[in-house]
């Protein structure tokens, strides 16, 4: 086989795979475990990665400098299966929206929530996503807020262990997140799931 025709059936090939129709979302909710989880679970997403997004400081790492960073995941998801607007949709009922503090008991700026766009498209969709909890909560203030995309830095190195925590320690990651009160605070504020 030529190295042209070699070249096409690779192109050809990656084209038609499933990963050339994955789309990529960038969120924070506080801790990343958390967030792992809950998207994990959801059909359609094919992979979450645990690390940090929106700060200045280059290559931050859990236990070094993250300054200005929020711990975020990024959804690879499969946009046969699931919409932005359904990633968005999912995101928004696993977060407290009205905590500017952080999220459950997770406080600080790197705890904070928000919604990292990519273009204009997805900004829309962010914008229409966030006015219906506006408009669901009349009476509250909704502080996560839409942000322009930055350099997303995955957990790393000896850090990885973060990465699938709640796989890796399940009983930890239990505790955790009970003794956090993430479910029972978005269990008041969403209903039961």
């Amino acid at each position: 086989m030529s190295k042209h025709v070699a070249c096409l059936v690779f192109i050809i090939s990656a084209a038609f795979s499933p990963f050339a129709l994955a789309e990529n979302a960038v969120l924070a909710g506080g801790c990343f475990w958390c967030m792992e989880k809950d998207f994990e679970e959801l059909e359609g997403v094919t992979d979450v990665i645990s690390g940090f997004t929106g700060g200045t400081a280059k290559n931050p790492t859990y236990r070094g400098d993250h300054t200005g960073h929020y711990e975020a995941v990024e959804i690879t998801y499969d946009p046969d299966v699931l919409s932005y607007e359904d990633i968005l949709n999912h995101f928004w009922i696993n977060i407290d929206p009205f905590d500017a503090q952080g999220q459950f008991c997770d406080k600080g700026p790197s705890y904070l929530s928000a919604i990292f766009v990519a273009n204009e498209a997805e900004r829309a969709v962010a914008e229409k996503t966030r006015q219906a909890v506006v408009e669901r909560f009349p009476d509250q203030t909704v502080v996560t807020p839409i942000l322009p995309a930055a350099t997303f830095y995955p957990i790393k190195g000896a850090e990885i262990g973060h990465q699938d925590f709640y796989k890796k320690n399940p009983l930890r990651y239990a505790a955790y997140r009970w003794g956090c009160g993430r479910d029972q605070r978005l269990a008041e504020i969403w209903g039961p799931k």
